[in-house]
């Protein structure tokens, strides 16, 4: 009855399009986070980028919690729209979070398997976008909305072998030597996977919001 009701009501539809902003920092960070972790001189510029999309990213993100607020009806259940919003900001902050620690820690030598990570994170985002623009048709595109999550969900099994078999050479490595340096280097891997930890908290959110839809 409530369906059949809504389907009679002018649906609040700029919700799609701030989603769609909100993916496409997600998609600069990512961009942003790999530059970051090339190292180098370009480290404290990237980190700066980082910080300045993720502002911008909060600020979407208010814009939807207020829109809730005010909208009679919309796309889907009000608490999906808040969830997928928080889980979509806290992925950028947890960007944030990865750049601030590289810079805080000095860290001058990016490990072959944080650039790796950094690659996986660069294509979930890009995977988000477009399971995001995606939401505003979701009947229509169910298959595909179905294997984009997955496909997420793969990229972060991914990323944790990288980040496991990253600790183990950072041993190997720092067994004998620089105590200090290993235990930069396990934060640095800490929060490159809980970057795609959250990518997946998005990824299941969007599949929950396709099971309830259809």
């Amino acid at each position: 009855m409530l369906r059949w009701f809504q389907a009679l009501m002018p649906r609040e539809d700029r919700f799609f399009a701030l989603y769609n902003r909100h993916a496409a920092t997600l998609v600069d960070g990512a961009k942003a986070l790999r530059e970051l972790l090339n190292g180098g001189p370009g480290v404290a510029a990237a980190a700066a980028d980082v910080f300045r999309f993720e502002d911008q990213a909060d600020a979407i993100t208010r814009e939807i919690l207020q829109l809730v607020r005010r909208t009679f009806i919309t796309p889907f259940d009000r608490s999906d729209i808040k969830d997928l919003i928080n889980s979509l900001d806290d992925t950028i902050d947890q960007m944030k979070k990865t750049a601030k620690a590289v810079v805080l820690f000095e860290v001058d030598k990016i490990e072959p398997e944080m650039a790796a990570m950094g690659d996986r994170i660069m294509q979930a985002a890009g995977l988000t976008v477009e399971a995001v623009t995606l939401l505003g048709s979701l009947r229509e595109n169910t298959a595909r909305l179905h294997a984009i999550t997955e496909e997420i969900i793969h990229l972060e099994e991914d990323a944790d072998s990288l980040h496991d078999k990253g600790i183990k050479s950072l041993f190997l490595q720092h067994r004998g030597g620089n105590a200090m340096n290993y235990i930069v280097g396990i934060e640095i891997y800490d929060h490159l996977e809980k970057v795609m930890d959250r990518f997946e908290d998005v990824a299941n959110r969007i599949s929950g919001i396709v099971i309830e839809q259809v």
